[in-house]
C-alpha cells in the first residue's frame, strides 16, 4: 500500500527518506529517521514496532542485514510486512514477506534504496531510484523528485492520499531533534507528493526565519548577547534567500527588516520596513509591540502606518 526510498548522500552525511501511500497519514506509521543513525521504513502491512527497533539496534551497531533478519524471524506474519533499514553510511537491507500484495518492487544504488508493494507497475522502484541519482540538489529535493517518478510510474495501485519526507543530518548528537533538516507530512490531499514539492521551499525558508528568531542576541535579547563569533550579515543573507521561498508570506521579509534595525542599518531597515507597512499596514500594530518589548527601538517605529 506504499513506496519509498531511503537515502544516504556522500556530500553532506545527510539520512533521509520520503513515502507515499493511498493510507490516511502515512508519515505516522511508515518509519523515521535519525540523524546520525540511520533509517527504516515498515510497510504492507506494517509492524509499527519495527522501526524504532531497528534504530535502537542501529545504534548499537548492528549491520542492517542482522536487524531484518532478526525482525523477520522474531514475527509470525513477517510475510506480510516490507522493510527497508538503512544506517548512516549509507548500507541498506530489505525485506518483501511473500504474502505482500502484488505488484511488489525493490530497486538499490549506491546509497539509496526503493521499495514498495500494491503497485500499479513493477516498474515504479527502479523509476525512483533512477530519478533520485538524476536529480541535483540536496536530498530533500531529490528524494521528492524520487516520489514524482514513482507515481507517474504507476505508483500505488489504489491512487495517492498521504505522503511524508524526513532528512536529518550525519552527525550523532545528544540534541538529535536539532539535526532535522525536514520533517513534512501530507495527512490527506488528492496530489500528496505535489502538495510535498509546494510545501518544501516553505519549509526550508521558516527554517532561516526560525534560526533568526530563535539564536539569542539577533531578535530576542540585546544585539550585545550576540556571540562574538557570529555575523549578524549572516542571518540577513538567510533571510533574503528565504523571502522567494515564502512568497506572499512576508515573514522573512519582516525579520530581515528588523534584523537590519537591530544591527546598525537603519536606513535599509526603515526603508525596508517602510516598504512592508505600506504593504501590510495591518502589520503596523505588531511591529509597534515589537518596540513595546524592546526587540524594535520606538524611534524605529514611530511613524509607521497602522
Amino acid at each position: 500500500m506504499t513506496f519509498s526510498i531511503l537515502s544516504h548522500d556522500p556530500r553532506d552525511g545527510s539520512i533521509g527518506l520520503a513515502s507515499q501511500s493511498h493510507f490516511f497519514g502515512v508519515g505516522s506509521v511508515v518509519g523515521t529517521a535519525e540523524p546520525g543513525v540511520g533509517a527504516v521504513v515498515s510497510q504492507a502491512f506494517a509492524n509499527t514496532d519495527w522501526p524504532p527497533a531497528a534504530l535502537a539496534a542501529l545504534r548499537a551497531g548492528r549491520t542492517p542485514q542482522d536487524i531484518v533478519d532478526e525482525l523477520v524471524q522474531g514475527d509470525p506474519w513477517a510475510a506480510y510486512r516490507q522493510v527497508a533499514v538503512m544506517d548512516a553510511t549509507g548500507r541498506h537491507a530489505t525485506f518483501t514477506g511473500g504474502r505482500c500484495v502484488p505488484q511488489t518492487g525493490t530497486a538499490t544504488g549506491p546509497g539509496v534504496v526503493a521499495v514498495g508493494n500494491m503497485l500499479a507497475d513493477p516498474g515504479v522502484c527502479a523509476a525512483m531510484v533512477a530519478a533520485h541519482d538524476a536529480s541535483p540538489g540536496p536530498a530533500e529535493r531529490r528524494l521528492v523528485a524520487a516520489l514524482a517518478a514513482g507515481e507517474r510510474a504507476g505508483g500505488d495501485a489504489r491512487g495517492s492520499q498521504s505522503a511524508y519526507l524526513r532528512v536529518v543530518g550525519g552527525a550523532r548528537t545528544d540534541r538529535p531533534w536539532r539535526e532535522v533538516r525536514a520533517d513534512i507530512r501530507v495527512d490527506d490531499a488528492p496530489d500528496p507528493i505535489g502538495e510535498l514539492a509546494r510545501l518544501l521551499p516553505i519549509q526550508h525558508g521558516f527554517r532561516a526565519v526560525g534560526a533568526t528568531l530563535f539564536t539569542p542576541g539577533v531578535v530576542i535579547g540585546t544585539p550585545g548577547e550576540l556571540d562574538p563569533a557570529t555575523d549578524p550579515a549572516g542571518f540577513v543573507d538567510l533571510l533574503t534567500e528565504a523571502v522567494p521561498d515564502l512568497g506572499d508570506n512576508r515573514e522573512a521579509a519582516l525579520w530581515r527588516a528588523v534584523v537590519l534595525l537591530r544591527f546598525n542599518e537603519p536606513e535599509r531597515g526603515g526603508r525596508e520596513l517602510a516598504a512592508l507597512l505600506a504593504d501590510r499596514p495591518s502589520l503596523g500594530p505588531f511591529v509597534r509591540a515589537l518596540a513595546e518589548v524592546g526587540i524594535l527601538a520606538a524611534a524605529d517605529v514611530q511613524d509607521g502606518p497602522g
